[in-house]
């Protein structure tokens, strides 16, 4: 007997290879999901203008991003909506992103409607195939509730985020939604993967949902990358009880060995300054300096 309601997802008619460049726009499960790609040296933009809740800040975001950016853009994006629901200065008819903890009364609330959010998507779409006419868009629903709106105005929110992503998936090549939405809200549809606030999904959740990103995803070569990243990483985050012993010299030795083999094979990715650190004589061990060019 089953005790759950799987998801099903469809392959995605493109992958995502190892330490591709990606952008990752939208609210702060935005955040949760973008960190993991950080983490596996994708090479991932992520929120660099602040969470942005609903599709007009996300589109802002796309123009600041495009406008700052004079390296190779974003081969995939990857937008979160999180609200309709937008804020817009009196004094000058716009939507604002951030309020700034400025008097309420300097604003009106409103709603976007279905139409308005996916033109405001289609435009961010749009705008980044201006710089790059083969980017891949992913689609997806924020799964985190806003009780500020009352729980059936939350749900109002997200049917109208989901209507708008369906239409542009549809209308637009090269779209897909992930239903991360319907993973938290259907398929773990119990408390205990949720956050404290029982609104936020629990890092447990977080982790499965990147599970399935990945089997949606992921080209059986980034697959592969990732399985000799891992214990790479791991072995990075150790701490030692005696960081000046042979063995723990030797175990620094062989991780550096194995770094610098993926990165010959993989001369895109990226070392961090703090994972040179932790190899480098400088912090940890008096030997030599490791250095990746």
């Amino acid at each position: 007997m089953e005790f759950r309601t799987p998801v099903t997802i469809d392959k995605s008619p493109f992958t995502i290879a190892p330490c591709e460049r990606m952008l990752f726009v939208g609210s702060c499960f935005a955040d949760n999901i973008g960190s993991r790609f950080v983490d596996d040296k994708f090479r991932a933009t992520v929120n660099p203008y602040g969470v942005m809740y609903n599709p007009a800040s996300i589109l802002h975001t796309v123009e600041r991003y495009l406008a700052a950016t004079t390296a190779e853009v974003a081969r995939t994006a990857v937008f979160t909506l999180g609200t309709n629901r937008v804020y817009i200065l009196n004094e000058t008819g716009e939507i604002v992103d951030n309020c700034q903890k400025r008097p309420q009364r300097l604003f009106t609330e409103r709603s976007l409607s279905v139409d308005e959010c996916a033109e405001y998507i289609t435009k961010a779409i749009n705008m980044l195939r201006e710089r790059r006419a083969d980017v891949r868009i992913v689609l997806t629903v924020s799964p985190i509730r806003y009780a500020k709106y009352g729980f059936h105005g939350s749900a109002v929110s997200k049917a109208t985020l989901l209507l708008a992503a369906e239409q542009v998936a549809e209308q637009t090549e090269g779209c897909v939604y992930f239903p991360a939405y319907e993973i938290v809200c259907d398929e773990l549809r119990d408390y205990r993967f949720y956050a404290p606030d029982m609104l936020h999904p629990s890092q447990q959740a977080v982790d499965y949902i990147w599970e399935r990103f990945a089997d949606t995803f992921f080209s059986n070569e980034t697959k592969a990358f990732l399985s000799e990243w891992q214990p790479i990483k791991a072995a990075l985050n150790h701490r030692p009880f005696n960081p000046d012993s042979a063995e723990h010299r030797a175990f620094l030795e062989k991780t550096h060995q194995k770094l610098a083999a993926l990165k010959a094979r993989y001369p895109e990715m990226e070392i961090s300054k703090n994972e040179l650190e932790t190899l480098n004589t400088k912090r940890v061990i008096k030997t030599k300096a490791y250095e990746f060019s």
